[in-house]
């Protein structure tokens, strides 16, 4: 499999699989004409495209869906929850409801729905299997058991790492706001992402990227800083990537 981050922040979010015969994204959080100019750049063709995956009905994560999938014929995957409290595409016909726990199957590439912890309705995170194993876990209030499992059979793991908790205690964001983020549906900071890694990883773990990264509580410094924890394993020495708001990352093989 190769995999890039096409966007990953507030403003946006969205991922990339693919391998020889077919593609799919995580989220579509960004527009059509944005994802369109990225898979441009990386030598990606959107027709290849064969099924999006929704994690919740945020904004950030369904922005684009309706003219992509509509444009290319795509089908697109979510629970019921994230359908009935969002508008995802004007041709129902496109729109395929998912359960927890219920896996699909595309060109040989698995996507495996689980439940996380976040305010959204029926928010799901995805484990992607074709001959190794890919989680892509944002939006989470905290590690629950389904984030530890995903987190202990990844080969390749996309973690939320979205505050610096100092910079968010301490920043300008209203107090319930701060309170949404801090609570145990609302986002994951540098510490617990790295201590959920440090905790769960295995040996076979060889790349973490950071994603959903927060505009005004982070920084990229901050968040790679506190990954330096993995040093305390000696058995554990993945590459340490981060996605981007505004670019898209290179190709990752998975």
């Amino acid at each position: 499999m190769k995999i890039s981050a096409l966007s990953s922040g507030s403003s946006g979010n969205c991922f990339y699989i693919s391998n020889d015969k077919t593609s799919i994204l995580i989220d579509c959080g960004i527009s059509c004409r944005q994802i369109e100019e990225n898979l441009f750049i990386l030598k990606q063709n959107p027709e290849k495209i064969k099924g999006i995956f929704i994690t919740h009905e945020h904004t950030d994560h369904i922005k684009g869906v309706d003219v992509l999938a509509r444009k290319f014929n795509i089908p697109i995957f979510a629970t019921k929850g994230t359908i009935r409290n969002s508008f995802l595409c004007s041709n129902q016909d496109l729109i395929c409801p998912i359960k927890n726990n219920e896996t699909v199957s595309v060109d040989g590439i698995e996507i495996e729905a689980f439940s996380k912890s976040h305010d959204a309705e029926e928010p799901i995170s995805y484990r992607i299997k074709n001959g190794k194993i890919l989680s892509i876990v944002t939006d989470i209030g905290h590690s629950c058991n389904n984030v530890i499992d995903s987190v202990s059979d990844s080969d390749f793991l996309i973690i939320e790492s979205n505050h610096d908790l100092d910079m968010l205690a301490n920043g300008r964001y209203p107090y319930f706001l701060k309170q949404r983020i801090f609570s145990d549906k609302g986002h994951l900071s540098n510490l617990h992402s790295s201590l959920c890694v440090l905790e769960h990883g295995k040996s076979k773990l060889k790349q973490v990227m950071l994603a959903h990264l927060s505009e005004n509580n982070n920084t990229s410094k901050l968040a790679l800083n506190a990954f330096n924890i993995l040093r305390e394993r000696k058995d554990l020495k993945p590459k340490i990537s981060l996605s981007l708001r505004n670019v898209a990352t290179p190709l990752f093989v998975v």
